[in-house]
């Protein structure tokens, strides 16, 4: 599958844009500012329903605006060998409300029934912190791999987000007003049999996810790495029952009696998929706390091509790639490395902020973006084309020209 059409309308700094692409490599250049990186995150986040630049979708939304909307075009080889198949996907951001969906301009659908169709994996500098940063980052590219990888993953973990905000809200009325505490109770218990059942249920589906990403993620990275560098992952989830137990809903039930304490007093679910971590080991020891830059790195790059291996032997897809910025923080071995893994893809997406940063590669397409920005505007803008045309034959009248 690769995308052949990408439509935008006031996401990030794009009021309006489209942009056609072909398979292979398509690199896309520019100055910090343009909006290179706003383009391949659209793309991201239809694919995957995340951003690797952002904890929630609302900043994706142009100010002042009451949605925004990404469109794709994508091109599908038939197994059979018939013609191609050509779908439109599109989805629809909006700061108020649930974010809606739409195939070939049909029915609406919610965003979660259609993510993870156009398979995509992003991976930019910031990917650091899937080894040094918080457990969110972890759990993020958790989410993402689920979508990826498990078709009922989506609706899971929206259940649960939904489910885990109706009980912390019941605990704040808990702790706030001591006249509800009757009623309060009665839905907190109802909520937390819930929130056990759907995170039982979604811790192992992660469970899941981190043993089948465990032996390619450490075999990439020993190739990438050099012969005898170990890397493991390791799943931490805070419902660890579900790896003792093998009915663990009593024990839950237990636990969360022995916390309910706390959690009035705070106001906040104590215990919960939301909490979930993934711990990167290097040698047997936490990379966080001992890995280099270098190391951290490579960790986190194994990490990404590990899932797009994954995805391309259990879908029979090859993911589109993105990779964002990385080049210039590399030297010209690891440069050359990535280009060889990217030659053998599909369809590769890649931004840099100068054109030599990228190496060579054959076929491969460039699209500056300071010229793709100014004919965008010049396309949805006719004043701005009649003020181009004047200013230009002001120009020529100034030097004579005919």
């Amino acid at each position: 599958m690769h995308i052949t059409r990408l439509a935008l309308d006031h996401f990030r700094s794009w009021t309006r844009c489209v942009v056609d692409f072909e398979p292979g490599i398509t690199v896309l250049y520019g100055a910090n500012g343009l909006g290179k990186t706003n383009l391949v995150e659209s793309i991201e986040v239809l694919g995957t329903g995340a951003s690797h630049r952002a904890s929630t979708l609302a900043p994706l939304i142009q100010q002042h605006a009451a949605s925004a909307t990404i469109r794709v075009n994508t091109s599908e080889a038939a197994s059979d060998g018939r013609d191609p198949a050509d779908t439109t996907y599109e989805i629809t951001l909006n700061a108020r409300g649930a974010n809606r969906a739409r195939i070939n301009g049909g029915a609406s659908h919610y965003m979660r029934d259609i993510v993870g169709r156009v398979p995509c994996i992003a991976f930019a500098p910031e990917d650091q912190r899937l080894v040094a940063g918080d457990p969110s980052a972890r759990r993020t590219l958790l989410n993402q791999s689920g979508v990826l990888l498990a078709p009922e993953y989506a609706d899971l973990l929206q259940q649960c987000t939904h489910i885990a905000k109706q009980r912390a809200a019941l605990l704040k009325q808990l702790g706030q007003r001591a006249d509800d505490a009757p009623a309060a109770l009665s839905g907190l218990e109802i909520w937390t049999g819930q929130f056990i059942e759907v995170g039982v249920e979604l811790t192992r589906l992660r469970a899941s996810l981190v043993d089948r990403l465990k032996e390619p993620f450490s075999r990439i990275y020993a190739a990438v790495a050099g012969e005898g560098q170990q890397a493991e992952l390791a799943y931490q989830p805070s419902f660890d029952e579900v790896l003792l137990f093998d009915q663990p809903e009593q024990e839950l039930s237990r636990r969360f009696q022995r916390l309910y304490a706390g959690e009035v007093a705070r106001g906040q679910n104590l215990i919960g998929p939301q909490r979930d971590d993934m711990t990167v080991l290097l040698h047997g020891m936490p990379a966080r706390e001992f890995a280099s830059n270098g190391e951290m790195w490579t960790l986190a790059w194994a990490l990404k091509m590990a899932l797009h291996e994954l995805v391309a032997q259990e879908r029979g897809i090859d993911p589109i790639i993105i990779l964002d910025d990385v080049f210039a923080q590399l030297d010209d071995a690891r440069r050359r490395q990535i280009m060889e893994f990217a030659q053998g893809r599909e369809q590769v997406f890649i931004t840099a902020a100068a054109r030599n940063d990228i190496p060579a590669s054959p076929g491969m397409h460039v699209i500056d973006v300071a010229q793709l920005a100014e004919s965008q505007r010049l396309a949805h803008d006719p004043d701005a084309m009649a003020r181009e045309f004047l200013e230009n034959m002001r120009r020529s009248a100034d030097t004579g020209e005919a």
